[in-house]
């Protein structure tokens, strides 16, 4: 907000109280109320008035209480934030913050994993970190983009993981994969809490494995794919989304197509259950792909 004076923030409750999860606390006092707005609850006027901020040459950034109310203001970003460009030349330079997942028992309608929706929208770019470097740097980057960015943040890594982050501006680049951990024997490609399911069961089955941590999902680094998947011969796709439309099906069509020479095994998913995210914490875990892990893993090294 300090690089970019015309930015302007909106959302529900993000003025005085700092957001539901405290993430603009502060924020107000340093930046003011004509910078930091709070918003009626309708989703689909805070989209609006961003882009209508973009065609006034402001930048714009809105939150979703919970990435759950999208719903609400779907029609605002997949007809008109992700088209305004190719229909009439006009950038939609808004970012959407999206507090997302599971593992809170916060039920089906604060809950959801729904990137996939977005990964379908042609002229929307999706984000998904998985650590504080990581947040700050997209972040950034897609304060930066002058196209519309779904930038995803993970609720339970809000106060679940923490590391270094430099003080000084920085920014990670959209489109770009990060191998997280090595190996030989096997591939994880996965994001945002996914990556820390997958490092944690590497550590405890000592696995061979590389991690390759997506990033963005739109678009997702083919080249970073296409570079383990070569390496190892072994592939296993993690999300917590749903397992079906989910985005791991995607690339394993298209490992499948583009690098079935290379292939050991069959290609493997694990993913979340295909109904709503129960209240239950019980039964939110069996809802969750994690306990399903370590089986396909198995699986796939014995093939």
């Amino acid at each position: 907000m300090e690089r970019f004076p015309e930015l302007v923030l909106m959302g529900q409750d993000i003025a005085d109280y700092g957001g539901v999860f405290k993430i603009t606390d502060g924020f107000v006092a340093q930046f003011g109320k004509e910078r930091v707005r709070n918003t009626p609850l309708c989703e689909s006027a805070i989209l609006g008035a961003g882009l209508g901020l973009s065609i006034k040459k402001k930048k714009a950034m809105v939150e979703m209480q919970f990435a759950d109310f999208v719903t609400c203001g779907f029609n605002q970003i997949v007809n008109n934030l992700a088209k305004s460009h190719y229909r009439w030349g006009q950038n939609a330079d808004v970012v959407v913050r999206m507090p997302t997942g599971a593992g809170s028992a916060a039920g089906p309608f604060h809950s959801q994993s729904n990137e996939a929706w977005f990964v379908h929208t042609p002229g929307l770019k999706v984000v998904f970190p998985s650590n504080p470097y990581d947040a700050k740097g997209l972040l950034n980057a897609a304060i930066e983009d002058p196209n519309p960015i779904m930038y995803f943040e993970h609720k339970l890594l809000y106060r679940s993981v923490s590391g270094p982050v430099p003080d000084e501006y920085y920014t990670v680049p959209i489109g770009k994969a990060k191998l997280v951990r090595e190996g030989d024997t096997l591939s994880i490609i996965t994001y945002g809490l996914g990556v820390h399911w997958a490092t944690r069961l590497a550590e405890e089955m000592n696995l061979d494995a590389d991690i390759l941590d997506l990033r963005t999902l739109l678009p997702w680094d083919e080249k970073a794919v296409r570079q383990t998947v070569e390496k190892t011969g072994r592939v296993l796709l993690l999300h917590e989304d749903t397992l079906t439309g989910g985005l791991g099906g995607e690339i394993a069509a298209w490992i499948a197509e583009h690098c079935f020479e290379h292939l050991d095994g069959p290609v493997q998913r694990v993913a979340s259950l295909d109904t709503a995210i129960p209240f239950s914490p019980p039964l939110e875990q069996a809802f969750l792909p994690q306990q399903r892990l370590r089986e396909k893993v198995e699986k796939l090294l014995a093939y």
